[in-house]
């Protein structure tokens, strides 16, 4: 293994980058438990603790905010929003997501509501991260979108059917998946926290695969993993 110089941003962490960075990647890129990476970090020798895992998670997981600076204006403008209930502590929340036409992830919020003052915090938010307004808005039939368009982005064109909405209700997937590894999140923070990291580090190597030849495919492939390296800070020594 090519040795890795180490960034200020790793000092007093007895372990070299390159691992650090590994298991952060491998615990945001798949659904998998702590234990699962710690299991994995040991079979190719790197003994560590799924506790030292998650405390690498929280703060390593900030490269999210990196990946998301670069793909700011660059993600579509048409924008498919969906809401999904999490029960946390058995009270009900709400996972908000807002996704473009090619399924990148545009923002998420976790609220306890459902209703238009909700998704007018949504929308607020998404017009703030993105710094523009859509070409068109879809929906499900919930009737908080359209009274919250209407004082948001009165002239965006709106289309509310459920049918066109698979794109959002499918990106809640990933998410889902997590949350039975998990067995549940622990907190709406937990959740807010989590997706805040994991869905940019996912748009990351999200490859839409439609049309794409193979060989392309693994040229996207390879500059994901070069964008990682350079945003964990990795430099050959």
């Amino acid at each position: 293994m090519t040795r890795l110089a180490r960034d200020p941003l790793y000092r007093r962490h007895r372990f070299p980058a390159e691992v650090i960075a590994h298991a952060v990647w491998l615990y945001f890129r798949f659904p998998l438990s702590l234990r699962m990476v710690e299991d994995m970090l040991a079979a190719r020798g790197v003994i560590v603790s799924h506790q030292t895992v998650r405390l690498w998670a929280e703060k390593f997981g900030r490269y999210a905010n990196d990946i998301r600076k670069r793909s700011a204006g660059r993600l579509g403008d048409k924008w498919h929003l969906d809401e999904v209930v999490i029960t946390i502590g058995r009270k009900k929340h709400w996972l908000w997501r807002a996704v473009d036409q090619d399924g990148f992830v545009l923002d998420v919020l976790v609220q306890s509501r459902r209703d238009a003052k909700a998704a007018k915090r949504l929308m607020r938010k998404l017009l703030k991260g993105q710094s523009r307004s859509p070409r068109v808005m879809i929906t499900d039939k919930l009737g908080s979108y359209g009274a919250a368009k209407r004082q948001i982005m009165p002239g965006v064109e709106h289309r509310s059917h459920k049918a066109l909405n698979n794109r959002a209700e499918n990106s809640h997937q990933p998410i889902r998946r997590r949350e039975q590894i998990m067995k549940r999140f622990k907190s709406a923070r937990h959740l807010q926290r989590f997706t805040s990291m994991h869905d940019p580090i996912a748009n990351l190597f999200h490859i839409p695969r439609h049309d794409i030849p193979s060989a392309h495919h693994r040229e996207l492939r390879a500059v994901a993993l070069g964008t990682w390296h350079q945003i964990a800070r990795l430099q050959a020594a």
